[in-house]
């Protein structure tokens, strides 16, 4: 898989631009805050409907514009699709493929599948809980696209429950009535989600301490070994995996905790409490890890997002935007012979230097709204 065409309007600092891309590895060069970023974010937001720097719409947007749009020509083996997205913050966004509306925006996920390694990729060892979950969730909606509704159905549910529990909290006489339905809607979207999180999270062990023994090659044996272990905010067997029994469970520590949740007015139990457990060796990442010890593992993980995706027999687009400046020189190498031989790897970088030679491949600069091919 490989965009072949990428087509801007109104996104980020970019009026209107247009680029012809190809197989292998692209290298974007330019100053920081020139634009080379917003040129992968497009592609990578047209893939999962989410955006590796903001958590809303509007900043997509350029500045004085009302919409902005997406278009892609995405080739997949001898077939080529046409993916386009208009975002306009505060309405829904909507989604073509080959000029044909859809409908349902969230149906054009997984169509294109990307894999991006930023600096920000550092908190999915450092950071909250809710960088891991949501690193867990995006990976899931592009290996089965369908669970976009499951996790969107969560969520609204989540608000939901939430907004009554606040009223609750506040009113003594307040009407609970319906709490019940909102218990058992929350307890059947939740154990999908959280049965989906820990087949993924076992099918991505394997790759995930593959990833870092390569990675981390100069790290002393006893630092090598990998494990990633889903930490649920409820007791659950180890070897759990049926989501009817994860709903019973839900069903049972809600009503357990419904007191605790009322008088804080907010869900205490489901999978928007979860976590996920990095561990090196014997000992946490978290806290206990070196710096180059954290850039491996979140390296390690996304490497091992790209194997576990390309397991369909297609390759996803890999992005490393900006990244080889926070790395030393082993690990640039050793990077760029890991992702050589992917179909389509997009590199951002301030300096041509930056960039092992393995991946300048074809090159464009970046500089004041323009990008010229090199």
């Amino acid at each position: 898989m490989h965009v072949a065409r990428l087509t801007l309007h109104d996104f980020r600092s970019y009026t209107s631009v247009e680029i012809e891309l190809e197989p292998g590895a692209t290298a974007f060069i330019g100053s920081n805050g020139q634009g080379k970023t917003n040129l992968v974010e497009a592609i990578d937001y047209l893939s999962r409907l989410d955006s590796h720097r903001v958590s809303n719409d509007a900043p997509l947007v350029r500045a004085g514009s009302e919409q902005a749009v997406i278009r892609a020509e995405v080739v997949r083996g001898d077939r080529t699709a046409l993916l386009e997205l208009e975002i306009t913050p505060g309405k829904a966004n909507r989604a073509r493929v080959n000029r044909g509306a859809l409908p349902r925006t969230r149906d054009i996920v997984g169509i294109l599948r990307t894999v991006m390694f930023s600096p920000d990729d550092l908190d999915l060892v450092k950071g909250d809980p809710s960088d891991r979950r949501q690193f867990l969730d995006s990976l899931l909606v592009l290996q089965t696209p369908r669970l976009a509704g499951v996790r969107a159905d969560y969520d609204r549910v989540l608000r939901q429950r939430n907004t009554l529990l606040k009223s609750a909290g506040r009113r003594r006489d307040a009407d609970l009535s319906t709490l019940d339905i909102w218990d058992e809607n929350l307890a059947r979207t939740g154990a999908e989600l959280i049965a989906a999180r820990l087949v993924l999270l076992d099918a991505l062990g394997p790759h995930l301490a593959e990833a870092y023994v390569r990675v981390a090659a100069e790290a002393s044996p006893d630092r090598r070994a990998i494990t990633a272990t889903y930490k649920p905010s409820l007791q659950l067997p180890d070897d759990l995996r049926d989501a009817a029994v994860i709903h019973d469970a839900l069903i049972e520590e809600i009503a357990r905790r419904r007191g605790d949740e009322i008088d804080r007015g907010l869900s205490l139990v489901g999978p928007h409490r979860d976590d996920v457990t990095l561990m090196i060796g014997k000992l946490p990442a978290k806290g206990y890890s070196s710096h180059g010890e954290s850039w491996s593992l979140a390296l390690a993980l996304r490497l091992a997002s790209f194997e576990l995706l390309r397991e369909d027999d297609d390759d996803p687009v890999l992005i490393l935007d900006d990244v080889f400046a926070e790395l030393d020189q082993g690990r640039r190498h050793q990077l760029a012979e890991l992702v050589g031989d992917a179909e389509q790897v997009l590199v951002t970088g301030a300096v041509a230097d930056d960039v092992p030679d393995a991946l300048k491949g074809h090159r464009f600069m970046v500089a004041g709204g323009t990008v010229v091919r090199d």
